[in-house]
């Protein structure tokens, strides 16, 4: 049984994973209902259930049959006993868009979210809040939040209006963290409300990477990608282990992880006051795909090496081969997540002489090597798209797991 919803593209991506993991291994019939209905539980007898997953069902614990294993997939950190819980990583995902921000230039933050949330969405913001904060304030910034304490049942024009108010009292230029693209799209209209130009006077950056809601927005919106479609397809091995084996999986959480920002003109600006530091930072975003010296950014920038330097130590917090570094290997990670191209491919696309190099200046940046970042954070071992799970191509991650079946307990997405 799945009492997921499909709504948004965080809920069909775990949908996708789902079907991936089910049609490669398992060979499910599912009975679906898009959403926890009380009218469900009565079907789970009639229709002999063998497993549940379900969406962030608030008491899931009391309202779960006994017997039946289950996974419950919500934005909460605290364990629900007895059951697999797929859970996001809220404090990594603030980490994300903390620096991605700070290297847009911005020195100016906030973070902001709609009002009237459940009690796991609340700590999952609070999380997102604190993370984003320590960041910004490790580069000797601050950041002010915007949490309305009624949001959802007030006119749309209203709740614009109040973040139009809040947004022209923030220092200008400021990079916004919005808790969910939904959320980042109605910052947006309250900037066009406001007279605020994006990115130049506000910089917005979503969560979920829902592309539809991201494209539609004037300009296009950057959003913190978390990859719920492999948080899917582990949530179902989880639960195919649990029918197989009740007894032998120990292991209570999986984690759903941000793997990169995909940036869009919402953040497409350099913020930095510094015209120096701008134009700096202009050249290392438009040179991501190539090697780039340290000089040559230094000459681009008309300043010395020396004084450059200073001033990226100054207002971005680290060197500039260290901004080098991160832009580069930010852009490599979203190859190796977002494509199926060959690790050999993407060295070449990034301008690395051999893939030993390449390997090397991956893993000393993100601390794991490409081919097991690919692993990890892949949408799911083997699978494509709907239309494509049919076709049963070996993959690097499949060969993986039957090597070395993962842990559950540590299981990270």
């Amino acid at each position: 049984m799945l009492l997921v919803a499909s709504s948004h593209a965080s809920d069909r991506a775990l949908l996708q994973g789902i079907a991936n993991y089910s049609r490669q291994h398992a060979s499910w019939s599912f009975y679906w209902e898009p959403g926890l209905s009380e009218t469900a539980w009565p079907m789970v007898k009639s229709l002999e259930v063998d497993g549940i997953i379900l969406q962030d069902a608030g008491p899931a614990g009391e309202m779960l049959p006994a017997g039946i294993p289950a996974v419950v997939v919500g934005r909460r950190q605290s364990e629900i006993p007895g059951v697999v819980n797929v859970v996001t990583d809220d404090a990594a995902i603030g980490r994300m868009g903390g620096e991605h921000l700070l290297a847009c230039g911005y020195r100016s933050f906030a973070y902001c979210e709609a009002g009237e949330m459940s009690g796991n969405q609340a700590a999952s913001s609070r999380m997102r809040l604190e993370s984003f904060s320590e960041v910004v304030a490790e580069a000797g910034c601050k950041c002010q939040a915007h949490i309305p304490s009624r949001w959802a049942g007030q006119p749309m024009q209203q709740t614009r209006q109040e973040l139009a108010r809040w947004l022209l009292c923030l220092p200008s230029p400021a990079g916004v963290l919005a808790g969910s693209d939904n959320y980042g799209a109605q910052v947006m209209e309250a900037c066009k409300l406001a007279g605020l130009r994006v990115p130049e006077a506000v910089g917005v950056l979503g969560v979920d990477n829902d592309e539809l809601v991201c494209g539609l927005g004037d300009p296009p919106m950057s959003s913190v990608a978390i990859n719920y479609e492999r948080a899917g397809y582990d949530a179902a091995q989880a639960l195919d282990q649990a029918m197989r084996l009740p007894t032998a999986v120990a292991a209570r959480i999986i984690t759903a992880s941000p793997t990169h920002v995909m940036a869009r003109r919402s953040t497409d600006a350099v913020a930095a006051q510094d015209p120096h530091l701008a134009r700096a930072l202009r050249l290392i975003r438009d040179r991501v795909s190539q090697p780039l010296p340290v000089d040559e950014v230094a000459r681009g920038a008309g300043l010395s090496r020396r004084a450059l330097e200073r001033r990226f130590r100054a207002e971005i917090g680290h060197s500039i081969l260290e901004e080098i570094r991160r832009r580069r290997t930010d852009q490599i990670a979203r190859l190796l997540v977002e494509s199926r191209l060959p690790i050999g491919h993407i060295a070449e696309v990034m301008g690395f002489e051999d893939v030993q190099h390449f390997a090397r200046y991956f893993r000393g940046a993100r601390h794991i090597s490409p081919l097991a970042y690919r692993r990890m954070f892949g949408a799911c071992p083997g699978a494509g798209s709907l239309s494509q799970i049919g076709e049963r191509l070996p993959q690097d991650g499949v060969e993986a797991t039957r090597r070395h079946p993962v842990e559950l307990s540590q299981l990270t997405v």
